[in-house]
């Protein structure tokens, strides 16, 4: 058997901590203050129910991480699910957009927050305890 990699509890809290001020306050600001954020980022219009979706989402996400704290390894695949959304939305949606060159700054302000979490999470998740199978 393979020898496990240790896992970085330090490194875990951080993610938990950034996904908390940045996703839940992101999330927060979506659902209190909308069309503030669709200015400061000069997005587009957006249907309110999209774009409460995306809070409510981002909130929950924030909300799981304070539970992330107090038990850093149940609640890796909060972390897991963070990086796999991001990598498929750099995959399908960013490198598209900006091979097209139809990046907006927004845009840019995303990815470089996505590249973050990527990093973070590929660091953080003690990938050889998330694959490891279960003793019966």
């Amino acid at each position: 058997m393979g020898e496990k990699e240790p896992i970085r509890y330090g490194w875990l809290k951080v993610m938990y901590v950034w996904t908390i001020l940045i996703a839940g306050g992101f999330g927060l600001g979506l659902l209190t203050m909308p069309e503030q954020l669709r200015a400061m980022f000069g997005w587009p219009s957006q249907d309110p129910v999209l774009f409460g979706i995306v809070g409510c989402v981002y909130v929950a996400f924030g909300l799981l991480a304070i539970l992330g704290l107090r038990s850093p390894l149940k609640f890796v695949p909060l972390l897991l699910l963070q990086l796999c959304y991001k990598l498929i939305w750099y995959l399908v949606i960013f490198v598209p957009t900006l091979m097209a060159g139809r990046v907006q700054m927004y845009g840019w302000v995303f990815a470089g927050v996505f590249a973050t979490y990527i990093v973070g999470n590929l660091i953080a998740i003690p990938f050889s305890y998330v694959f490891e199978k279960e003793a019966r």
